[in-house]
């Protein structure tokens, strides 16, 4: 079924871009470049998901997301400002899933939509898969590779693999979101929180950690690395 996205960019050419690459995925775009024009378009129709600018005319961004969030339930991505950091702390405290900041790389707002239509999904009930049917039972599975959440525990292949609690958390972000390329950004705001201030880069760390704890071991190739992009854990075999 055709997904269907809201994108709210008073910007004409990166709105027209955008709009182009997620019509290229599949997706089905409105557009609109006014805040009260965009409130009364999410109101009225049922969109999957709404991209939604925070500098608009008429009526700013996050007074559209705080109306809107009151009727209905969406998955809202924040497109900011790279120095707009209280309006990020802002919309994410208003009830928006993710943020990204201008200027971005495609394949990373693309990866983003992604991640919120799955957890969107599997939060509302309507994801079928068999991922999600693992969640269920607090155990999700990579090959011979078990992460149980209930008892905080992973083990491969019945061995068991002492991880910290970030490293535990970084692993069940990418185990919950399998063949879904997660940014830096995303994972770091996971395992250390949206109001984190360092750099990126400790993700990087963590990853080898886990590659060090399991990849190097187990002699696998469990968690993927997309150049410019982020990770990635792909549900089939391992790949190079």
């Amino acid at each position: 079924m055709e997904q269907s996205i809201l994108l709210v960019e008073d910007e004409e050419k990166l709105a027209r871009f955008v709009e182009l690459e997620l019509m290229h995925e599949g997706y089905k775009v409105d557009k609109s470049g006014n805040g009260r024009d965009a409130l009364e378009k999410a109101l009225k129709n049922d969109y999957d998901l709404i991209l939604l600018d925070i500098m608009l005319p008429g009526l700013n961004g996050l007074e559209v997301l705080r109306r809107l969030l009151k009727e209905k339930d969406v998955p809202v991505i924040l497109l900011t400002a790279r120095d707009a950091v209280m309006d990020k702390v802002s919309g994410l405290d208003a009830g928006a899933v993710d943020y990204i900041t201008k200027p971005f790389a495609i394949e990373e707002l693309l990866a983003r939509i992604r991640v919120a239509l799955k957890l969107h999904s599997v939060r509302t009930g309507r994801g079928s898969s068999a991922a999600s049917a693992e969640d269920k039972e607090g155990v999700l599975r990579w090959q011979s590779l078990t992460l149980d959440e209930r008892r905080h525990q992973v083990r491969y292949d019945g061995h068991e693999i002492t991880l910290t609690n970030r490293e535990f958390i970084m692993l069940k972000t990418l185990l919950e979101n399998m063949d879904i390329v997660l940014s830096r950004d995303t994972l770091l705001n996971k395992v250390c929180g949206y109001d984190y201030m360092g750099e990126t880069n400790v993700v990087d760390v963590y990853i080898r950690y886990l590659r060090s704890k399991i990849d190097d071991v187990f002699g696998v190739k469990m968690i993927q690395t997309v150049r410019g992009v982020g990770y990635v854990i792909h549900s089939g075999e391992d790949e190079n």
